[in-house]
């Protein structure tokens, strides 16, 4: 499309009001876009985007149900409108996306940050043909990370944990943390414990990286399962989950924490 000649189509998908409310404030403003979409979870999402296809969607990265990455899976990379993912997790390398990818918006995000994307984003819709790499859209760590989910099995959403009779199948979204060393770990979930023959190295490299994070060299928490951390001497902090549990979070693993929460502690 020529933005000059047609205005722009945009979709704001985010399970906050508030979030999705401000992207749409934006958009609105501006005289080149003259449609702006809302959808509030991933199924919605799809439906508007293969209903309305739009010319950039401005996607979160972790909502309930059908997350951004599942929206993408179901429509296919390849037919995903010009993307922008939103997110509050700092988790990739943000210089990787600087140089002339559409990247993502980190919340919270400044003006001048937003204004940068959306001008990068004008510059693609002017020439389709810088559309039909989207290496250069997602960026290689996102494009990685799309790939395995798109493999059933590369990023777990089951944890099979066997028996001498049965094989019992957890949903790891339902895993507060695991924790353990050496050939063995235990996965807590729902107030049982469940031993599992694996590494914690290799728990950690098939868990969703948008929802568990190492916080110590013997744990792996699921972020949504802690309630408080709290401050203690030499830069550790204590961990409380929802439950009661209390772990240790190590300085060593506080910038992965940070990355996550996209907040200095």
């Amino acid at each position: 499309m020529a933005v000059s000649s047609e205005r722009i189509c945009a979709l704001v998908v985010d399970d906050e009001a508030p979030a999705r409310r401000r992207l749409v404030d934006r958009l609105t403003k501006d005289r080149q876009v003259g449609r702006v979409l809302e959808a509030e979870d991933g199924v919605d999402a799809v439906r508007l985007i293969q209903e309305a296809k739009p010319d950039i969607v401005f996607l979160d990265v972790q909502m309930p149900g059908v997350d951004g990455f599942g929206v993408i899976n179901a429509i296919g990379a390849d037919k995903m409108p010009l993307t922008v993912f939103v997110t509050a997790f700092d988790h990739f390398a943000i210089k990787a996306f600087e140089a002339d990818a559409i990247d993502y918006l980190l919340k919270p995000f400044s003006s001048k940050r937003y204004e940068a994307t959306m001008e990068r984003a004008k510059r693609r819709l002017r020439d389709p043909r810088a559309t039909g790499d989207h290496s250069t859209l997602f960026g290689p760590e996102l494009v990685n990370l799309i790939a395995k989910r798109s493999k059933p099995g590369e990023i777990w959403e089951w944890i099979v944990v066997k028996t001498r009779d049965d094989a019992r199948l957890i949903m790891t979204q339902d895993i507060d943390w695991v924790g353990g060393s050496g050939v063995y770990v235990t996965v807590h979930a729902g107030g049982e414990e469940f031993l599992y023959r694996s590494s914690l190295a290799t728990v950690a490299n098939r868990l969703d990286p948008f929802r568990f994070v190492r916080i110590h060299r013997s744990s792996i928490v699921n972020l949504r399962s802690i309630a408080i951390l709290e401050r203690r001497s030499h830069g550790d902090f204590g961990v409380v989950l929802k439950d009661g549990t209390r772990l240790v979070m190590s300085r060593s693993y506080r910038s992965h924490v940070e990355a996550m929460l996209g907040q200095n502690l």
